[in-house]
């Protein structure tokens, strides 16, 4: 081999080897400046407390007893349930994220049991996310379950 075969081996080395590190270098970037997802979607995000709230009290204050068609029960029987599980059933609000508050995760179950509907449905209702339903539904299933099991009598 010759000096100016050599050196045009040396040269294609050196670049192979500039073009691999650039490869790499702007993959660990894109990687690292990619785009952020949001935790959840617009409709979830523009959700607050206030409007969860505020929800809830015009469905009670409607005067044709809408509260009752909805929950299948009277606001008395939804207070006292509420009552009984709401050391059960309530979450604390962290840095990141407002809590569904426990009158609301009782809403929603009730909801569900009195009407079958999806999760899916109960998401564009309620505005809280589908998956975050099926834990809401669960927990306090479970918790209305602990706390009524003593008023609960099964035959056999």
């Amino acid at each position: 081999m010759n000096n100016v075969q050599e050196a045009a081996a040396v040269a294609m080395c050196s670049l192979a080897y500039y073009n691999y590190v650039r490869v790499l270098y702007t993959t660990k970037i894109k990687k690292k400046w990619r785009k952020r997802r949001w935790w959840m979607i617009a409709m979830h995000r523009n959700r607050t407390r206030h409007s969860m709230e505020q929800q809830f009290v015009e469905l009670i204050q409607e005067p044709s007893g809408e509260f009752e068609n909805f929950h299948r029960m009277s606001l008395t029987d939804f207070n006292y349930l509420l009552s009984k599980v709401l050391p059960l059933i309530s979450k604390q609000d962290t840095h990141l994220r407002e809590a569904i508050p426990a009158k609301i995760r009782l809403a929603v179950t009730l909801r569900f049991l009195a009407t079958g509907d999806s999760f899916k449905s109960l998401h564009y209702l309620f505005k809280i996310s589908s998956q975050l339903i099926s834990k809401i539904v669960v927990d306090v299933c479970k918790a209305l379950n602990d706390v009524l099991k003593d008023e609960i009598k099964v035959d056999v």
